[in-house]
This record gives C-alpha cells, structure tokens and sequence, in this order.
C-alpha cells in the first residue's frame, strides 16, 4: 500500500486564502464539496485522489451535509442505506490516510433536510439537529467538525429554537463554527441577530450565485457584510451549464434548462472566456470571485483534473468594465 505523501508547498500562495468575514478563519478562495460522486457505488480510489488533489493544491476546506451521497440517497425517505455516503467517504479518506492532518482540514457538514422517516428526520428542531449532528460526527469519525450549518430555514420552528441549538453544539464542543444555508434577507437578519445574542455569531453562509443566479445580490449581500458574515457559494457553474458540456453535440441533452436560446448564451459567453484565456468554467468561477462578499466557491468534480483546472480559475479574477457590461447583457 502507497502511503500518501503531501505536497509540501501546498500554502506557498497566501493569496489563495481570504478572511471569513471578522472572525480568525481563513477559508481558501476554492472549497471542495462531497455532493455527488462520494457514494458506495463511486471508485473510492477516484474519490481518494480528488480529495488529496484538493488538499496538495491547498484546499482545506472540504463540504459535506448528512444527505449528501449519489442522487437517490437525497430522495424523500428512501430506504436509507446511501444516507450519509459522503460523510463515511470522507471519513474512511481521513481516517486511513489524513489523520495526522485533521489539525490542517476544515470540515462542514449540513443538517435541515430529509434523513430519515418520522416528525424528527429533517428541518430545524432541537431534536433533528443535535440528533443529525451526531450521527454525521460517527460516519465522519470525528469528535467534532469545523462548521454545522442549518440546511434551510424551518417555516415551522421558532427561528429562537434552531439558532439556540446550532449555538448550544458550539458550546458543547461538537462544533467550532456556525453556518447557515439557503437563507433569505429576512431570514439572515433574524439569524445572525439571534446568534449573536446567544454568544456564537454566525461564521459564514452558504447560498446558490453564479452568473446565472443573482438574486443575493438583491440586498442579502448587503445583510452579510453588515453583520461581518463570511459567505460561500455552491453551483458557480450550475450544475456544469456553465462548462464545455454544451457547446458540442447538444442534441439529445435539451431540457427545460438548456434550450436553444441558453446554447446561444453559452456561445456568446464562451467566446468572451475565450478572449480571457480560460475556459467557460474557470470564468464562471472567476466572475464569482470577483465579489468582494464572496470568501470561498464552493466545487465540486468527477476528477482530479477538473480541479486543478478550477483552481486556474484564480490566474485572472480581474474583469473589465466591458467584460463585465457584456456579461450582463447576455444573461438578461
């Protein structure tokens, strides 16, 4: 058995980290998250390589939630055995081979949406949270993770009830952070208002944004750099729209997202990424980064290639205010 050897010049580049929001943390500005293609159906080996790729290219910061694993371990109840297949994944990788640098990896995981069957598997109660918290610490195999998020909002449960609870875990040592994820304006004032009050401010939010997805910038962006809140966003390429896929052979892969219209777009885009020397995917990441809100962007791969190839992104995060008009102009 090869043991795995660290590239030992992995933070040469300090640039390649940024504060989150006011708190001690630095989060690299390209975060790995464990969404698809970490199942018990998927190459371990593959997945092994992707994680050791990430962490040698200096990212250490690694996302998972309790649900995560292939696509049908997401389904409403299912039977449950891919339940948390990213989280034993990662756990496997860090137990047989990056132990000794837990000290080094920034863990998150997620609880808020379907786990298991019954009044209590998912949302924002005491009890789903602390219950899913310790499950996802066992599959991990860790005694605590780095950030615990609130998947979603509960529209149900006092809001003074999940926010109690996520900084109750912060309390009792199972986490050193506190997250929240898919959260509204409204919703985020609320939250980072109560946190505070309970002694454990909000550390960072997780929401979608991309070129294609803008609607953070409609005053949540605002509410994050009032309460100094760290931010990450997950689908800067939606869901690969934003990448090669598209440009050849499109026929047999419309739906209602990619239509002829949008394979335009993507042309025109494509094009401009084209006269900036990247691919259509590392301007995607690029345009995301530009945000000053934004501390990390959230990736995820297939292969260890696409990382590298993501981490590019970082060469040229500079647009022009052309660059910038002509973008807008064709995702309107």
């Amino acid at each position: 058995m090869v043991m795995y050897e660290v590239n030992k010049n992995r933070y040469e580049n300090q640039s390649f980290y940024k504060r989150c929001g006011d708190s001690g943390i630095l989060l690299p500005r390209i975060s790995f998250g464990l969404w698809h293609n970490f199942g018990p159906n998927d190459d371990f080996e593959v997945g092994k390589n992707m994680i050791f790729k990430a962490f040698d290219l200096g990212i250490t910061h690694f996302d998972v939630a309790n649900t995560y694993g292939p696509p049908k371990a997401r389904l409403k109840f299912c039977d449950g055995k891919d339940h948390g297949s990213a989280e034993r994944f990662l756990g496997k990788i860090i137990k047989e081979d990056l132990h000794s640098y837990r000290r080094e990896m920034l863990i998150a995981t997620k609880a808020g949406f379907d786990m298991w069957p019954g009044p209590y598997g998912n949302w924002g109660s005491r009890k789903h949270l602390l219950s899913s918290l310790d499950e996802s610490l066992k599959r991990l195999g860790l005694d605590y993770v780095d950030i615990f998020y609130s998947h979603r909002p509960d529209p149900n449960t006092p809001m003074e009830e999940t926010m109690r609870a996520l900084s109750d875990v912060v309390k009792m040592g199972k986490a050193l952070y506190i997250g929240i994820s898919n959260y509204n304006q409204t919703q985020t004032e609320k939250a980072a208002a109560l946190l505070k009050e309970y002694g454990t401010p909000c550390l960072i939010h997780q929401l979608d944004y991309s070129m294609m997805v803008r609607k953070p910038e409609n005053g949540l962006f605002d509410i994050l750099n009032k309460h100094k809140i760290g931010c990450i966003n997950y689908h800067p390429l939606v869901q690969g729209i934003l990448t090669n896929k598209y440009l050849t052979n499109i026929e047999g892969r419309m739906s209602d997202k990619i239509n002829q219209e949008m394979v335009n777009k993507i042309h025109k885009l494509n094009n401009i990424a084209a006269k900036r020397g990247q691919s259509l995917a590392q301007m995607a990441i690029s345009w995301t980064l530009k945000n000053p809100t934004i501390t990390s962007v959230l990736i995820g791969a297939s292969k260890s290639e696409q990382i590298e190839e993501n981490v590019k992104s970082l060469n040229n995060i500079n647009f022009s205010e052309s660059e910038l008009s002509e973008i807008n102009n064709i995702m309107v």
